[in-house]
């Protein structure tokens, strides 16, 4: 049996505990959960199902040294220590990523810096020449974190994020994540036992990853590469078996439907769901949820309409009225779980959330909120003993802070000639104190500072790959034999 080894998913914070259950159920061992990632043990068999199953990860680390420095020349001694033949030669090429904590250690860049020194005169003192530095898809990708004077250098196993799935052909501004989506339908408890309906989808991000979930399907399926298959080590056998392994797929009889006013979402909606080969899953169509009629079946919404972060909409407390008017009347005896960020925009629904959770959208700390609509009375509900919250919903309402009420509501109105309102909050450049601009698009992300590499949307030219050929077999889509001459990634990365 070979050694297992320490590994680290890094992931959202609010998503943890999620991926902590990901890890168990995948058969992990040693699972302890941390902020914004999860410490676990396993084999290189785990480490490389980790990545191409995990539907909460961000990135998969492996760790090569733990120490601790108090300043620059400490990193540089403890890092060009390790023997780094094991890892690299002259021939190959890397790079470097640093997460800093610290108030000794300012600037992550100058820690990477560091880093990259003392591996390049290891390999100078004992060869004579050195391995290049290369940003873009480098041959050994290297994680630094610090956090005041603890320091961890890892390999990063995955590369590219794990968000970038590889479905997505096109987006609308400011794109929800894809492991946030995922995320917030495995928060529900949803694994397709009903219809599922997302009212305002966007580029169909919430419609894809739920049927993917029904489906069974791991989100690596659609991936063109993975950065332990640089590796010296790589079992191409081994991930050839997990890749072309279908035995948790399986039917899903309902129905899942994406909603959008705007045409041109709706038309990058339906090229994504074509390009994941879930359009027998997934019904996407133009509708105003002004529009919005009680489903024939049994559903459960799940939505991220705008909230003036980024986006927004024409009257957007007046969307938010609207959604509560729908809901009341037109989705009787269903969930709808709804994210958002605003409390003024919550308070436009005007139904009681019968659970608050504390998730953040990038570095906006906003609220996933349930909402059960009854066609009853809510006090009738109760006296007939009927369940509100279940076990789960209370384990999470009682482990999760709650964030500030009562948030500072900006507004600015544009177009106040043609009676447009639009609710925004004006940032400011650093340089000079003016206001810059907001976006507006159905879906949104505003990303993290300390994630940033893992989530900029900045998609270059599509290439052929994974996602063109899994299509026919097996309930509508085939696997072809792993393609050892496949492309780069999908998506170039903004540095």
């Amino acid at each position: 049996m070979e050694t297992e080894f320490e590994l680290i998913a890094k992931t959202f914070q609010g998503l943890e505990n999620l991926l902590a259950k990901e890890l168990t159920d995948l058969g992990a061992n040693n699972i302890q959960t941390g902020h914004r990632m999860v410490s676990f043990t396993g084999d290189k068999e785990m480490m490389y199902r980790a990545n191409f199953s995990l539907r909460t990860a961000i990135r998969i680390l492996k760790p090569i040294k733990h120490f601790k420095a108090a300043s620059a020349d400490q990193v540089y001694n403890a890092v060009k220590d390790i023997e780094w033949e094991q890892y690299i030669d002259n021939d190959t090429s890397f790079a470097v990523d640093s997460v800093v904590f610290s108030t000794e250690f300012r600037h992550s860049k100058f820690v990477a810096y560091k880093v990259k020194d003392a591996i390049a005169d290891y390999f100078r003192e004992k060869t004579g020449s050195r391995p290049n530095v290369r940003v873009t898809n480098p041959d050994l990708q290297l994680n630094i974190h610090i956090a005041e004077n603890d320091c961890t250098l890892s390999l990063d196993s995955s590369g590219e994020s794990l968000h970038r799935r590889g479905y997505r052909q096109e987006s609308v501004e400011a794109p929800l994540n894809e492991v946030l989506a995922a995320g917030m339908i495995l928060m529900t408890g949803w694994h397709g036992e009903c219809d599922l309906i997302d009212p305002m989808c966007g580029s169909g991000t919430i419609p894809i990853e739920a049927a993917l979930i029904a489906r069974g399907i791991a989100p690596g399926v659609f991936r063109k590469e993975y950065a332990f298959e640089k590796w010296r080590d790589f079992d191409k056998e081994m991930f050839d078996r997990i890749y072309n392994d279908d035995s948790q797929e399986h039917e899903f009889n309902h129905k899942i439907y994406g909603y959008d006013i705007n045409r041109n979402a709706v038309d990058i909606a339906t090229r994504n769901v074509k390009a994941a080969g879930l359009s027998k899953e997934i019904e996407i169509s133009q509708q105003d949820f002004h529009q919005f009629e009680q489903p024939a079946e049994k559903s459960i919404i799940i939505t991220n309409p705008p909230y003036g972060e980024r986006i927004s909409a024409p009257d957007l407390l007046g969307l938010y009225r609207t959604i509560g008017e729908r809901l009341k009347h037109q989705f009787l005896d269903n969930d709808a779980w709804i994210l958002s960020y605003r409390e003024e925009c919550f308070d436009q629904i005007g139904l009681k959330p019968s659970i608050k959770i504390p998730l953040y959208n990038g570095s906006l700390e906003c609220e996933f909120r349930k909402y059960q609509i009854f066609s009853g009375k809510y006090k009738d509900i109760r006296s007939e003993g009927r369940e509100i919250k279940t076990d789960e919903e209370r384990r999470q309402m009682a482990e999760k802070r709650r964030f500030k009420m009562h948030r500072e509501f900006k507004q600015s109105i544009d177009d106040e000639e043609e009676g447009n309102y639009r609710f925004k909050k004006r940032r400011f450049d650093d340089r000079d104190g003016r206001p810059r601009g907001g976006g507006y698009a159905s879906d949104r992300y505003a990303w993290d500072n300390q994630e940033r590499r893992e989530g900029r949307e900045h998609y270059g030219k599509r290439r052929e790959g994974r996602s063109a050929d899994y299509g026919k077999k097996n309930y509508g889509r085939e696997k072809k034999p792993f393609n050892r001459n496949r492309k780069n990634s999908l998506y170039d990365e903004e540095d």
